[in-house]
């Protein structure tokens, strides 16, 4: 048997429509996504179905939306194949799947929370002041002097690892901007997100300290599959230091490649991304060629999953 991995995908693999075919299909979907209504006391069913989509890209509902629809993805592959993984990942906001998924977080409250998350996320920086920017073509120390140079006093650092030529930055509009002109000078490509605020990024740390509090209500339990974390990007199979890294988690890089390389040193061959998209496969194939990866969304891509 292939040593599987499952990694979950994060902010803005969103659309409309995403988990409607498991709704209608799965009971066991269904009740994801009634037990997400009922935590969160609306409909966020309603709103990843129908939409609107000016409302579904609020942080504060993306954040859940993705959630529940990768979770009840994960049941309804658990249901109808039975496949079981030896690790697991989730990029950002996905470490709180990947963390359902172990057992080690009830959905009730990661639901619950990552829509605190995404409010205070949006809240730790006055929008318009914050933006994110994807470089691409420059290695990790060309970035990381990237920054500092175009900071003048203000913050922007590296945010996301994505993979080889893939690094997204953070910080401060006008330092994100100084940075993207600096990168055109010298021949390479970098563009604005559309995000509204800039994540893990120092900016991020009143968030983190409004996470920490609400985490303190949270029983975690112990990881029944263990976690490649964003923030070491190291196996964590403890469950008393869950809370610390989903605070620091926050405002530090997703270090995604070197989870992904960490997982193949330990013998994963094959990657399964759960969820809406297909981020996390594009991405494997770019960390590395030879790992098997497959996409699980809907219907079509749950029956090429053997």
């Amino acid at each position: 048997m292939k040593r599987v991995a499952f990694v979950f995908p994060g902010q803005g693999s969103q659309y409309i429509g995403m988990g409607k075919e498991f709704y209608e299909n799965f009971s066991v979907a269904r009740e994801v996504f009634e037990e997400a209504n009922d935590s969160l006391h609306f409909s966020i069913s309603s709103l990843c179905f129908q939409g609107p989509e000016e409302t579904l890209k609020l942080t504060e509902n993306t954040q859940p939306a993705i959630l529940a629809v990768s979770i009840a993805a994960l049941k309804v592959l658990q249901n109808e194949n039975g496949v079981n993984p030896q690790l697991t990942a989730g990029h950002s906001l996905g470490e709180y799947s990947a963390l359902v998924a172990s057992e080690s977080l009830t959905f009730a409250d990661a639901v619950r929370i990552v829509r605190l998350r995404g409010k205070f996320m949006q809240e730790a920086v006055p929008v318009g002041e914050g933006a994110m920017a994807a470089v691409l073509g420059m290695e990790r120390e060309e970035v990381e002097n990237l920054c500092e140079e175009a900071r003048s006093g203000e913050i922007l650092t590296p945010a996301n690892f994505n993979c080889p030529g893939q690094i997204v930055i953070s910080g401060h509009l006008k330092a994100a901007q100084r940075a993207i002109e600096k990168v055109k000078q010298k021949g390479k490509k970098a563009v604005l997100l559309p995000v509204s605020a800039p994540f893990h990024s120092p900016l991020m740390k009143p968030a983190g300290s409004r996470l920490e509090k609400e985490l303190e209500g949270i029983s975690v339990r112990d990881l029944k599959i263990p976690v490649v974390t964003n923030v070491e990007a190291v196996v964590n199979t403890s469950k008393e230091r869950v809370k610390a890294l989903l605070v620091a988690q926050v405002s530090s890089p997703v270090r995604w490649e070197e989870s992904m390389q960490r997982m193949i040193e330990e013998g994963i061959e094959r990657v399964l991304e759960i969820g809406p998209g297909k981020v996390l496969s594009g991405l494997m194939k770019r960390i590395s060629p030879a790992i098997e990866t497959a996409n699980m969304e809907d219907i079509k891509t749950l029956k090429k999953i053997s």
